[in-house]
Parts: C-alpha cells; structure tokens; sequence
C-alpha cells in the first residue's frame, strides 16, 4: 500500500492511496466516510491496482469551506488519477461516489473505461425531492450527531445491527467525527445533484447497483439509469439497504471483479 498527499493550489489537498497490482480501478467513497470504506471490497479484488482517495473534506483532505459541486469532486478524482499516471481507468462510485463518477464519465469519459455506479440517486421524483431538502435543512439545524441516529437503520438491515453492532457504530462514529461544514456541502452535493437528463451521454458500459430495501437510492432509481444508458447492466442486491461497503463487502467485490 502507498498512502500520498496531493497538495494543490487553491484546492483542498487530497489524500489518496494504491494498493496492489493490474489494471487501474478507482473507487470513489460515500459521503461522510473515507477511503478505507473500500477496504473490505480491495482485499477481495487481487487483480486489480485499486486507487482512492478521500474526497475533499473527508478522511485526511482538506476541509471544504463553501458550497461545492459534483464537478469539483470529480475533479479531485481526476487530479488523482494525474498523481498515479493513469490516463484512463475503470471507475467504482458508491453513494456520494456514485454521482461524482457520473459527473466524471460525463465530463471526462476519455477516462472511464467501465462505470459502475452503486447505492446512488437518480431522477428524484418531487417528493422525494422535498424529502432531500428536508434532510438537509434538518442537518443544518441539528448536526451530524442527530442525522446519524436515523442512518442506523437507513443503512444496514435488522439483523447486521444485532450480529455486527460494532461494525454498525464505528461507520456511525466516522459520520459525527466528520468536519461540519465538510459534511453539510457534500450532503447537499448528494441530496439535489441529478443527471437523470444527461445519461444518455454515457457511451462506456456501466453496471448499476443498489441493495434491494435502499430507501435513499431506490431500485426505481436504479432501474431508471439502466433504462436511461445505452450499454448497462442492472443488479438489485436482496434483502440489503444502503450500506453495501460496509454489510456485503463479499457481494460487492464479486460484481465488480466479474464486471470489470
């Protein structure tokens, strides 16, 4: 494993790591969490040269001061992607991640040779819509540490809460542990960015996946983007909620490792 920094100029620095050997894969983590959400997916993907990265204001990076965008934060992925040499590379986002790699695949797709997109959100019906709002304002009256009590069971199903109650509160302490203001921008990144119009632009080929009882990134957001891109493939994971990375590490290193 080689654990950098990458400092830039008027940008936030960027924390970023490689572990192993193969063809470059990115993966891109959720909001509030870090790099090493991805760790129990990189020990089941021995084939590949697995790149992260914290995004700004998460994990070691540099704290965010003032509203950002999707865009921003796939530049941070694509900075890294310079650092490492690599001009072009499979790229895994989940959460927060999945709609920052859209925003690079969109943007960039010189360098996205395969996009998975997992557990993120797309075509927000107005309800859900208002609900994003509310969850946000929410946030900003209440903090982290209130926002946190309900992502116990958005998250991770009954029975992960009762066998691996300690797995549960270290991702929930990660969360409170977040600089505020870090975490409210990139919330609010996630909670009303959508390129629901814009998917058609995607010419690579994409795997879309989301747990089955994902009450955030639902299978009807998850079966709308495999409608709306040309060449995808669509895998509704049962029984699971929001917190793949964390819950079927497993399941979700065996998706990517067959896809890409």
């Amino acid at each position: 494993m080689i654990q950098q920094t990458l400092s830039r100029p008027g940008l936030p620095a960027i924390s970023w790591r490689v572990d192993g050997t193969g063809q470059p894969l990115v993966l891109v983590h959720g909001v509030g969490a870090d790099a090493t959400s991805w760790d129990g997916v990189v020990a089941r993907l021995p084939r590949f040269r697995a790149i992260r990265l914290d995004l700004r204001g998460h994990g070691r990076s540099g704290a965010i001061r003032g509203p950002i965008r999707a865009e921003d934060l796939a530049r941070d992925v694509s900075d890294v992607m310079d650092a490492a040499g690599v001009k072009s590379a499979h790229v895994a986002g989940f959460s927060l991640g999945g709609t920052v790699a859209q925003a690079l695949g969109l943007g960039s797709p010189q360098r996205v040779a395969k996009l998975a997109i997992l557990s993120a959100v797309c075509g927000r019906t107005p309800q859900e819509q208002a609900k994003a709002r509310d969850r946000v304002e929410f946030l900003r009256q209440n903090g982290l540490a209130a926002i946190a009590e309900s992502n116990r069971e958005r998250w991770f199903t009954d029975a992960f809460r009762r066998d691996h109650a300690d797995q549960v509160e270290a991702r929930v302490r990660q969360l409170v542990a977040c600089d505020a203001e870090s975490y409210l921008q990139s919330f609010t990144v996630f909670s009303t960015t959508d390129y629901a119009s814009r998917l058609r632009e995607l010419r690579m080929p994409v795997l879309v996946a989301t747990g089955e009882h994902d009450a955030g990134s639902t299978p009807r957001m998850a079966r709308l983007m495999h409608e709306s891109i040309t060449d995808s493939r669509l895998e509704l994971l049962p029984g699971l909620r929001h917190g793949l990375l964390v819950e079927a590490p497993e399941k979700v290193a065996k998706l990517l490792d067959a896809f890409f």
